[in-house]
């Protein structure tokens, strides 16, 4: 399989699970409270992993408690921490998650004390040992320099760009991307439709894109121009947690596709692994034998 680097964060999680989403100024009681690690690079990750991927890791790690909860969490996926900038003043982003079970739905509050991965830490790296790069589309300015550096140095490595918040200037980093990640969230402030958006991004930068809308389905464009949807499968169970479902399509998408598959057979093949993770508690075990060997 793939030697795969992803660029982007790792927080701790403290999710809240409660039956309603409470009224405002209100008090609740949880059904349940659990802290893990999160971030939507790591989490892209950890699914890749069970794929049975090499996968690395390039982030700020703080020396502090939660480092401790986030390190062995990445160990256990076996994802390699070595290309990390590490600190020892700060602390590591935190989540705070309320997630609704009568819904799925999931709200965040997020807080962070340090700073972002820089180009200067990336170029220091030996990319010639990764075969795909997946960047979170963040801190627009040094991502920027990081993706024009691959394309530059080091052309037949594939890169991937999760577009999930509509950050000044990152449109300048679409022409640089082998496949773009939109979340439905960043296409809405568009103001067109999905598959309109979708037509637009590949008349403008020929790149392939996807975008996924929950209970709507997934779309896709592939370098032809062609748009692909696929409706969610059937629920072979409730939803009990999306917290982390694009960042496992994203996953789906990039092993596929590194094994070959066309756009519309890898965005079905990753619309039932996101919906497959929905119906699920973290991604530990998300993957059945069958579908790691596939």
């Amino acid at each position: 399989m793939a030697s795969i680097l992803a660029v982007g964060i790792a927080t701790l999680d403290i999710i809240n699970i409660v039956a309603h989403y409470p009224n405002e100024d209100s008090e609740v009681r949880t059904a349940m409270q659990r802290q893990q690690r999160g971030g939507n690079a790591t989490n892209t990750l950890a699914v890749l992993s069970q794929l049975s991927h090499q996968c690395h890791w390039a982030g700020v790690l703080v020396d502090t408690p939660s480092h401790a909860l986030i390190q062995q969490d990445l160990a256990d996926y076996q994802i390699n921490t070595s290309a990390c900038w590490r600190q020892q003043q700060g602390s590591m982003p935190t989540s705070y998650i309320t997630l609704v079970q009568s819904s799925g739905s999931r709200t965040i509050v997020h807080h962070r004390d340090c700073p972002e991965y820089d180009f200067a830490h990336f170029r220091q790296l030996d990319l010639t040992q990764y075969h795909w790069i997946h960047f979170e589309g963040r801190h627009i300015p040094e991502t920027y320099k990081m993706l024009a550096y691959v394309k530059q140095h080091h052309p037949t490595i594939q890169c991937s760009l999760e577009v999930e918040k509509n950050r000044e200037g990152i449109e300048r980093l679409f022409s640089y991307a082998d496949i773009l990640f939109f979340s439905a969230n960043y296409v809405s402030q568009q103001q067109t439709t999905i598959s309109s958006f979708l037509q637009h991004i590949n008349e403008c930068y020929a790149i392939p894109a996807t975008c996924t809308h929950g209970a709507q389905g997934a779309w896709a464009s592939d370098k032809l121009g062609h748009i692909h949807h696929v409706s969610p499968p059937d629920l072979s169970h409730p939803v009990v947690d999306s917290i982390g479902a694009g960042d496992t399509f994203n996953a789906a998408m990039i092993d596929r596709l590194i094994q070959g598959d066309s756009m519309a057979t890898a965005l079905s093949r990753a619309s039932q692994l996101a919906t497959q993770k929905c119906q699920q508690y973290g991604f530990q075990q998300l993957l059945t034998p069958s579908q790691v060997n596939d």
